[in-house]
């Protein structure tokens, strides 16, 4: 946290800014240098505020709240580097939700991996919401993933990216 940064100086002291009557008072000095302590890590994070919004720039802690505002997904214990590229590309991510090309873009942004996407083009509808579709009916997706890509990942990417009632099928690469 920022605010626990030990011997963190005031940018603005305010006893400095007192009139001349209480620069000598110790009271005055002591009880605005309690002050100074509490207000300059939000006078720090204000004068450089453009940074934190800039994703090379930002803090990783502050990747988390960026990742809330465009509901991006992160694991908050993954390398920064991959967390900055999953905040840039969330709209993009957001713009093709639900097709192969939004599937592929969310795995390939997580993992690095390029995958190879196969869509059975299926679609199926019911006019009341208890009719279960014919099995042979199911729409499908197959997603071929190199053999050294985080399987768990994957498969966690894919579920939020896919669907519901989508049937997806996971084939890892040698």
């Amino acid at each position: 946290m920022r605010g626990s940064v030990p011997g963190l100086v005031s940018p603005h002291p305010i006893g400095q800014q007192l009139p001349a009557m209480y620069l000598e008072d110790d009271f005055a000095q002591r009880f605005t240098a309690g002050l100074d302590e509490v207000l300059a890590p939000i006078l720090l994070t204000l004068d450089c505020l453009d940074a934190y919004f800039d994703l090379a720039l930002a803090p990783p802690d502050f990747l988390d709240w960026l990742a809330g505002w465009v509901a991006a997904p992160l694991d908050g214990d993954g390398p920064p580097e991959v967390r900055r590229e999953l905040v840039r590309r969330a709209v993009e991510v957001h713009r093709w939700h639900g097709t192969a090309r939004g599937v592929a873009l969310a795995v390939r942004v997580a993992t690095g991996a390029t995958v190879e996407i196969t869509d059975s083009g299926g679609v199926t509808w019911s006019a009341t919401p208890t009719d279960a579709p014919p099995p042979d009916e199911v729409p499908e997706v197959r997603i071929r993933v190199p053999g050294d890509v985080d399987e768990a990942l994957v498969r966690q990417v894919v579920a939020s990216a896919v669907p519901a009632h989508v049937r997806v099928t996971l084939e890892t690469q040698p």
